[in-house]
């Protein structure tokens, strides 16, 4: 699960070196201006773009041919980590309908704003996770009524 959510992070990571660094948003113009909606557009393309390249050669490699490993060890060990492989483009799948999600609410003027409470979710919150669509708080709120219901 961790080497998951650190493919998602490097993936991320390596989208936003794509975008540049010739501008980052600030504090110091108006919240969700066009220049941050252009930036998080730009981002969330990228990472959209990083994670169905992966998913190309990932289904380049299936394509290539079976697993043939003589020794049942190997074989095993080589269909555990297509298993994992394939999770993981089945979580990035999801993923890219989320992106889709940010990229519609950027179109609609709606990106960056908490669809709980309506108040901004913040630029660090958005940059460490660009597809956020509640602020820290409603989603920690969220959380918590998510694990009572669960032990319930």
């Amino acid at each position: 699960m961790a080497t998951v959510l650190a493919d998602e992070i490097d993936i991320l990571a390596k989208a936003k070196r794509s975008v540049g660094d010739e501008y980052y948003p600030g504090d110091d113009e108006p919240y969700m201006c066009e220049a941050h909606l252009d930036y998080f557009r730009k981002l969330l393309l990228a990472w959209k773009k990083s994670i169905l390249d992966a998913a190309a050669g990932t289904l380049q490699q299936l394509q290539d041919g079976p697993i043939r490993e003589p020794d049942l060890n190997d074989r095993a060990s080589s269909e555990t980590d297509w298993g994992i492989e394939l999770r993981t483009r089945d979580r990035q799948r999801k993923l890219i309908a989320k992106i889709d999600s940010a990229l519609r609410r950027i179109e609609e003027g709606e990106y960056g704003f908490c669809e709980v409470s309506g108040e901004p979710i913040g630029l660090g919150r958005l940059a460490a996770r660009p597809i956020a669509t509640m602020t820290v708080e409603a989603q920690e709120a969220h959380e918590r009524r998510e694990k009572v219901s669960r032990e319930d």
